[in-house]
């Protein structure tokens, strides 16, 4: 089977403002807050990216963000890309984990879902646009 990757990191915070003031200062991140269309997402830019594609110009670098506390849970989780997200949601299942919710289509990003682990860990796949 290919190793799918870890492409994106995501963490709760309870007040954004306060948390972009932290992570700019502390790692010089690129902190954008998202409107209600995008669920108030604060987005975290940690490295650099390339204009077209919108990914991680250094291999193995990944960006991310912060979801409102308890609106994905409690604990940061990771997102892990695939080719087929369809495909692997039903591997997920055979495998004896969840799926929580539907696929979310992010415009520019891909599809996206969050999956709980057979430990009761949340992990976001995403199946990149083509971009």
């Amino acid at each position: 089977m290919k190793m799918n990757p870890v492409v994106h990191f995501e963490m709760p915070a309870k007040d954004k403002k306060r948390t972009a003031e932290f992570y700019e200062s502390v790692f010089g991140w690129q902190m954008q807050q998202m409107d209600e269309k995008m669920s108030n997402y604060l987005l975290a830019t940690t490295t650099q990216v390339d204009e077209k594609t919108q990914r991680p110009k250094d291999p193995g670098a990944i960006n991310g963000g912060f979801f409102d506390y308890g609106q994905q849970g409690t604990m940061p989780h990771l997102v892990i890309a695939v080719d087929d997200i369809v495909k692997h949601m039903e591997i997920v299942k055979n495998a004896g984990g969840k799926i929580m919710g539907d696929v979310m289509d992010i415009p520019g990003v891909g599809k996206f879902v969050m999956i709980q682990d057979t430990e009761d860990n949340h992990v976001g796949m995403l199946e990149p646009s083509m971009g």
